[in-house]
């Protein structure tokens, strides 16, 4: 399954032409990535940094003369990032001499690009760790309307367990630790925003728990209950159920048995762990034992896209993130 499912993200994002920006060019991985962007035409590839770049980006197998080039001290467009960082922030207590500091970071000023319309997506984490990434983001972009939280998904595209190959979205894995019902519920609202852009299916929402339809009682299966309740009023035309254990939500012949009133039972496509600590390690799990493949942290909730990196990603991960960062945007 992950052949064909990033070969169609290849193609879809390839037809968008989307420009995007990439801040960490002193990482030989991201000048890797940007060349094979190139050389298989996927999108618009913006490079912040200086000329020294160009060279190197040409010795990794890229076209120095076919990209674009910024650098954040002598952009002409710097006064108008700098007016929405102080626009954004000031109440904040951010000053002027602080925000033009803060824009000589190639993150920062990357953002800005991406927040003013110069750029449609941005893609880094490369480097920079998940924080950075995210405070920049929530500094120059924001969280998108109707949404609190700043959350993340993994798309993993397993193997068949239901008859064919399948791509499931499996959120939060990155980002929020501990999630209360109401941040549950903004994780899988965004979850479904961000399926529909990259995937295109129908979404079919399962929240999970060690319980299934009332098998358990605890504290953490009330907040599991209570999010599926929020999710319910905000998105009502979308399927969702839950409380489900994992196996209950995935597999047809359980889900019948364990749920039989429940059209998401057996049918989830967008799993919501109840905390970070079970969506990472069902994530790597997932990927580690079964061979899925997959493809994020995929940042959601933000109002323009900005994805994340792992810190251990290959060129071809990066390229398959910049690909999605297309599709969201």
């Amino acid at each position: 399954m992950s052949a064909p499912f990033l070969e169609g993200l290849r193609t879809r994002a390839k037809a968008l032409q989307r420009r995007i920006v990439f801040p960490e060019t002193g990482d030989e991985r991201v000048l890797r990535a940007v060349a094979l962007i190139q050389q298989e035409k996927l999108l618009q590839p913006i490079l912040v940094g200086e000329a020294a770049v160009l060279p190197l980006l040409e010795r990794a197998g890229g076209d120095p003369d076919a990209v674009e080039l910024v650098h954040p001290q002598s952009d002409a467009r710097l006064p108008e990032i700098e007016a929405l960082l102080l626009e954004r922030r000031s109440r904040k207590g951010l000053t002027r001499e602080q925000a033009a500091a803060v824009l000589r970071d190639p993150l920062f000023f990357a953002d800005g690009l991406v927040a003013c319309g110069y750029a449609d997506g941005c893609v880094a984490g490369a480097v920079r760790t998940t924080g950075d990434v995210i405070r920049a983001a929530l500094w120059l972009i924001g969280p998108a309307p109707g949404i609190s939280t700043i959350s993340s998904s993994f798309f993993m595209a397993v193997q068949p367990f239901r008859g064919s190959p399948e791509v499931l979205t499996f959120t939060d894995c990155a980002v929020v630790p501990e999630p209360d019902s109401g941040q549950l519920a903004d994780i899988a609202q965004a979850a479904v925003v961000a399926r529909t852009s990259i995937i295109g299916d129908e979404p079919r929402v399962a929240f999970l728990s060690f319980s299934t339809h009332g098998s358990a009682e605890g504290p953490a299966v009330t907040r599991v209950r209570e999010a599926l309740a929020f999710f319910r009023e905000r998105m009502p035309g979308i399927e969702a159920d839950g409380e489900f254990q994992v196996d209950a939500a995935l597999i047809p012949e359980i889900g019948e048995r364990k749920a039989p009133e429940s059209s998401v039972a057996g049918r989830a496509n967008i799993l919501v762990f109840p905390d970070l600590d079970a969506g990472n390690i069902g994530y790597k799990l997932v990927e580690r034992l079964c061979g899925a493949a997959a493809i994020g942290p995929i940042l959601q909730g933000l109002a323009r896209a900005c994805n994340d990196l792992s810190r251990g990603a290959s060129p071809a991960d990066i390229v398959n993130v910049a690909c999605v960062t297309a599709l969201q945007a």
